[in-house]
């Protein structure tokens, strides 16, 4: 139950190109901006909102085929969709939520009910059958949710932002229960989300989406590694640097000068993981290669360090302990040294 789409959608300053293969029994994660065109890719996919040109094809079978007059409507799609909201009817048993997937399949009450409680036991909610929405936790809801999408048996499972209205701790736990039932779906699953962790726990391969158009795809790790864009290093936490390298230096299209550990010629992208740099308030001894005055322009906690924020001729971010910025003094607008070592600088054609 694979889905191939290559779908243009215009609606007034939004135009979107993209194209979409993702085969059975794996999960393609959708990250971009707001605006990017994320939204408007799942709506097409779910059939409310009819392409302007391209197709939209789910196991052999067309739902969208512009130039056929090919549209098939949501309701006869295939499909299980798993929103930010949940969106459970607050009026319906939680079992009731779940049958409803099935009802909406021709199932008869009884026999959608028998299929729903199964599924409640399959995401360890089963005692919770008789309760409504009204009395679920955030997590719990969203397993709910899960369970009616998937109960309907759908070719095509479309998850928009499935955790972001979780807690940090609650999203941990259904990421994983998450992982697990996707590891088990037979179909194809897109899922679109801000959350550059989610993507890398839950999907084979991500696709970059920027101002409609598609500007890096690949398996999560290697995007990560090798961003294309700004936005995918922001995302990953890394600072892209564009520039032309000249064998073990790159000359940086915005000024200045990057050692690195390998050769490099032609225009290439410069990336520098965070954890790398190390900050001092004075210049240091011995003079690195890789040594840069910088103006701290900005300093958020992030995790058990605080992330520096670092503009000058080479911007960069720098991960600190909490007690080292502390220690150092730091505040927004000081004036610092950065350093990186040639061999933690990563360099790759652009």
């Amino acid at each position: 139950m694979s889905l191939a789409a290559d779908v243009r959608v215009r609606r007034g300053a939004v135009h979107v190109e993209l194209a979409v293969d993702v085969p059975a029994g794996s999960v393609l994660a959708v990250l971009g901006p707001n605006g990017a065109g994320k939204s408007t890719l799942l709506r097409v996919l779910a059939g409310l909102l009819p392409p302007d040109g391209g197709r939209v094809e789910v196991d052999g079978e067309p739902w969208d085929d512009v130039s056929a007059g090919v549209h098939l409507p949501a309701h006869r799609r295939r499909l299980g969709m798993v929103f930010q909201d949940y969106l459970l009817f607050p009026h319906l048993t939680v079992l009731d939520n779940v049958a409803f997937g099935l009802r909406t399949r021709g199932a008869g009450r009884r026999e959608a009910r028998a299929g729903a409680a199964e599924w409640l036991a399959r995401v360890e909610l089963g005692d919770l059958a008789a309760r409504r929405p009204g009395q679920l936790s955030g997590g719990q809801a969203q397993r709910v949710a899960l369970a009616r999408a998937l109960a309907g048996d759908p070719a095509l499972l479309l998850l928009d932002e499935p955790l972001s209205a979780l807690d940090a701790r609650t999203r941990l736990t259904v990421r994983a229960e998450l992982r697990r039932h996707l590891g088990a779906f037979g179909g194809a699953t897109v899922l679109v989300t801000h959350d550059p962790v989610d993507a890398m726990a839950l999907a084979d391969r991500v696709l970059v989406v920027e101002d409609g158009r598609v500007v890096q795809a690949g398996p999560p790790a290697e995007v990560a590694r090798r961003p294309r864009t700004d936005y995918v290093a922001r995302l990953v936490g890394l600072a892209l640097l564009p520039g032309t390298g000249e064998g073990t230096s790159v000359r940086l299209d915005g000024g200045g000068r990057v050692a690195v550990a390998e050769q490099a010629a032609g225009p290439v992208l410069v990336a520098v993981r965070p954890e790398s740099v190390a900050l001092w308030p004075e210049r240091p001894a011995g003079s690195p290669r890789n040594t840069w005055p910088v103006r701290l322009t900005g300093a958020t906690p992030h995790g058990a360090t605080v992330r520096c924020e670092l503009d000058g001729e080479v911007p960069l971010l720098a991960d600190v302990t909490a007690a080292a910025f502390a220690e150092l003094g730091l505040a927004p607008g000081m004036q610092l040294w950065a350093t990186v070592k040639a061999s933690e600088v990563t360099v790759y054609a652009r």
